[in-house]
């Protein structure tokens, strides 16, 4: 039988009497038969000070239910916020009584496994550099509440994230987050992986905060567990110490390996996504403007693409007579690595396996997730670890069509269009090409958010100073489960 510790107290003033488990505090205010309240340790309780014989219970609770906890008050709709709350017991037993119950909570919250020391990224150039902002504001006071050692990171420049998360000690931490955008996660993910103890240190749980422009892996995570997406509820879903396996994509280009976790993309997407970059200053807001840009100014790419298609998509595409039998050597030979750091997914196909689709293009869209960025959901049948891509194909599309595709993105409807074709696959190979309209113009490869290749012509650096070269097949296969993430308690 579950061990219940009961006490007198007074609960912000008012006279109650309280009942502590291992999962609940609960409290009646008044004489029997008076108004009972209750917190759940797990889901709601950050933390507990002790101060003479006062316990104080720090809380995050829905902003509605912050004066129905008291022992005055009715509860009121709160749309799904939350609200820091701090509820004060009195305990008429005195300094014992609350140093008791104070261990005894505390005792309770550690046993739910969550995190107590955590190294944090935090991004000050994502979307409108807000982010350090964001961390003093909303998130350092709750990481204190809870009582989280923090180390904090201001990265400095492109790839510093990456370059730490190769060399730091993780054995001091529990934990790694990214105040960002998606882009400190793929930086960490790949610095993970390019250490020699890989196989130990992608095990470490990593969390997202959103502060850039994106922050699609954010927004998978609170929707998978119907959460409202908000900075504070990212932050509270890391406290609580709850994890998720997530599938890792590894991107080889001969010697060339890059790993992924969020989505490919070529063509219109890709070109609204890089091309809209001198529009930063507007927010996520450039993301639509430009849109309305290239839709007028619609472009068509020369290309083709093959796939492994998951279990039920064998009829999509044209199946392949030629093919190396294996991916083996591909991903795990050909990748310019040493062999004490990931090799990339081993994995086997038949020749059979392969289908194919050729161009022309609108888009081509690859989403290991569901949605690309708070308001856009590319991939609504998106798993985190379910060893599967999802693959969003547009050939033809009227611009009248392809414009209300856009508008149906916020819900992910627009993957019914007969337009689009949609499909789930275990490995995909591009083979991009030049501008139909003019063919010494090439396209962009958008991974993450950032590019890995830009043919002759297109927007930003020159093309050489890409990972790889655009114009030579790009294959991304599934490590299905590789990295752990924090996540809400749960995933739908």
């Amino acid at each position: 039988m579950e061990d219940r510790a009961t006490a007198n107290v007074r609960v912000d003033g008012a006279p109650a009497e309280a009942t502590l488990s291992d999962v609940e505090l609960r409290w009646r205010c008044g004489a029997a038969g008076g108004a009972e309240r209750a917190l759940s340790l797990e889901r709601e309780v950050l933390g507990v000070q002790v101060r003479g014989k006062e316990v104080v219970v720090r809380a995050f609770v829905a902003a509605g239910a912050a004066r129905a906890l008291s022992c005055a008050g009715a509860a009121t709709g709160a749309g799904g916020k939350r609200c820091r709350r701090d509820f004060v017991l009195q305990m008429a037993d005195g300094e014992g009584a609350a140093v008791a119950w104070g261990q005894r909570l505390t005792r309770c919250l550690d046993s739910f496994g969550r995190p107590k020391r955590l190294f944090v990224f935090v991004n000050p150039f994502g979307g409108k550099k807000c982010a350090k902002k964001i961390y003093d504001t909303e998130i350092k006071p709750l990481f204190e509440a809870a009582g989280v050692n923090i180390t904090l990171q201001e990265t400095e420049y492109q790839g510093h994230s990456r370059e730490v998360a190769s060399s730091l000690d993780l054995a001091e931490y529990d934990g790694v987050v990214c105040v960002s955008g998606d882009g400190v996660l793929v930086e960490v993910v790949n610095g993970i992986l390019q250490r020699t103890d890989w196989e130990e240190a992608i095990k470490m749980p990593i969390g997202v905060i959103p502060a850039g422009t994106g922050n699609g892996m954010a927004k998978s995570l609170l929707h998978a567990a119907s959460e409202k997406y908000s900075v504070s509820n990212a932050v509270f879903a890391i406290i609580k110490g709850h994890k998720q396996s997530l599938d890792v994509c590894t991107i080889l280009q001969g010697d060339t390996k890059f790993f992924s976790v969020l989505l490919m993309t070529w063509g219109l997407v890709a070109d609204i996504d890089i091309e809209s970059e001198k529009y930063r200053w507007m927010g996520s807001a450039r993301f639509d403007f430009y849109a309305v840009v290239r839709i007028m100014n619609l472009r068509k790419y020369c290309g083709s693409i093959q796939f492994v298609p998951a279990p039920g998509y064998e009829a999509y595409g044209e199946p392949i007579k030629q093919i190396k039998n294996s991916i083996v050597e591909s991903v795990e030979q050909n990748g310019k690595s040493h062999r004490s750091c990931y090799p990339g997914p081993s994995v086997e196909f038949q020749a059979s396996d392969w289908r194919f689709i050729d161009g022309p293009f609108i888009s081509v869209w690859v989403n290991n997730v569901p949605w690309a960025a708070e308001d856009i959901m590319a991939a609504p049948e998106a798993k985190f670890s379910d060893g599967y891509m999802d693959a969003v194909i547009l050939r033809d599309c009227p611009k009248a069509d392809l414009l209300a595709l856009l508008l149906n993105m916020s819900d992910g409807s627009y993957v019914k269009s007969p337009y689009v074709t949609y499909l789930k696959v275990r490995s995909f190979k591009l083979s991009p090409g030049q501008l139909v309209e003019n063919p010494k113009r090439g396209g962009i490869i958008d991974v993450d958010g950032e590019v890995i290749a830009r043919g002759k012509g297109t927007y930003g650096k020159n093309e050489h100073q890409d990972v790889m070269a655009y114009g030579h097949p790009i294959q991304l296969t599934v490590h299905q489960a590789l990295a752990t993430i924090y996540c809400p308690d749960k995933i739908r």
